[in-house]
């Protein structure tokens, strides 16, 4: 549920000073990481309001922590809701939001085209707790056939890993509100800086704060956002799970929050250069970037983003021999996992975010053997291109 305000600073203001009172004689210019697993109460009495949820008290890191609550602060206003969680992974804001909605015997719709851990978590381990999950393409055609009295949610990822695709997210909202779904979607390669969810009529966002948020390949983290009632369940799951984020990463997370808004526009400006290169490249397939006329979701991302990220795969034409014989000769781009950081990074997704998947499933995700993704870090985009033409000759 988006906040409603009259007055709104910038995105690159909010990732600054959200959370933050900095004023007045000896305020710290920087949170404090307060490396305290527990907290004191004043009385006996304080113990007891904390007990029957009379008082916000912090008791103990996994419930709560004051450099953790920073991070949350600026994250819920970054995405325009009224409260944020941050976890110890995104793995673990995606699960902890899903089982605050679903349980055995209930349904859930998602897209196909989706991270391969979020895919192997509905394939593989929700289906053992007794809930149901049902795939859609990116174009939603039969959620409606298949909503039913046992359906609870609708799950989506825009655009897509790794394969960049968009799905239409004012349409994923009628289709929540009109069978009285719970919206939720993973915002992590468009960041709130490209794309906000929750002002669209999303109910909960989710993020593997690891990738943009923070910003420089040095932590593990997950977000979500949304109403301060839906965030509560969910905080609810996660301590009851255990995923909760330790006070020095959420240090990290709230300085890389700092950068987040002349980051992003960086990247997205150096991934529509070597997008371009890539598609003029005799040797490149298909070039997977939605910020180029030709990716079929080109004018979804104009109207539903403000920039097109950081993110794009390719396709070689040689299928896989070729990929790897790229892949080994690029100096610059570091052949690695995750994404998002200041480092430009490439990977086999065959090999990486969708290992363990059948050929059907690869297909449907659009993910063939000579398929790459890359992450446009911050290096200088001349040097990046060099670095591709001379990989690839």
């Amino acid at each position: 549920m988006p906040k409603k305000s009259s007055s709104r600073w910038a995105d690159a203001t909010l990732a600054v000073h959200s959370g933050e009172p900095k004023h007045g004689l000896n305020a710290a210019v920087t949170a404090p990481i307060v490396r305290s697993a527990n907290f004191t109460f004043a009385s006996t009495a304080e113990m007891k309001r904390w007990a029957e949820g009379k008082s916000k008290a912090y008791i103990y890191t996994r419930y709560g922590n004051p450099t953790l609550a920073v991070a949350e602060a600026k994250i819920a206003e970054l995405e325009n809701g009224e409260a944020a969680l941050v976890t110890a992974s995104g793995s673990a804001a995606i699960s902890s939001s899903l089982l605050s909605l679903l349980q055995a015997g209930d349904e859930l719709i998602a897209t196909r085209q989706l991270y391969g851990g979020s895919y192997r978590l509905m394939r593989d381990v929700l289906p053992r707790m007794g809930i149901r999950v049902h795939h859609v393409e990116a174009n939603l055609d039969g959620v409606d056939r298949l909503v039913n009295a046992k359906t609870r949610a609708l799950y989506v990822e825009s655009p897509t890993n790794p394969t960049l695709g968009l799905v239409d997210l004012k349409k994923v909202v009628a289709l929540a509100r009109k069978h009285k779904l719970v919206s939720l979607i993973d915002n992590t390669f468009a960041t709130p800086i490209l794309q906000k969810p929750l002002n669209m009529g999303f109910d909960l966002v989710l993020h593997s704060a690891t990738k943009y948020l923070a910003g420089h390949s040095d932590i593990v983290a997950g977000a979500v956002a949304g109403s301060r009632e839906r965030v509560a369940k969910v905080r609810e799951i996660m301590i009851s799970l255990g995923g909760s984020m330790d006070p020095d990463p959420a240090y990290l997370l709230i300085r890389g929050l700092k950068t987040l808004e002349i980051r992003v526009r960086r990247q997205c400006e150096s991934a529509m250069a070597v997008a371009r290169f890539l598609e003029r490249h005799p040797k490149i397939g298909r070039v997977h970037y939605p910020g180029l006329a030709s990716h079929p979701d080109h004018r979804l991302a104009k109207r539903q983003m403000t920039g097109f990220g950081g993110m794009l795969a390719f396709d070689m034409k040689g299928g896989l021999s070729a990929a790897l014989r790229f892949c080994d000769k690029s100096r610059i781009f570091l052949l690695a996992v995750s994404l998002g950081g200041v480092e430009s990074l490439i990977v086999l997704p065959i090999y990486t975010s969708h290992y363990r998947m059948s050929t059907v499933e690869l297909a449907a995700a659009g993910v063939g053997r000579g398929t790459v993704r890359m992450s446009i870090g911050l290096e200088d985009p001349g040097d990046l291109i060099n670095d591709l033409k001379s990989a690839l000759s």
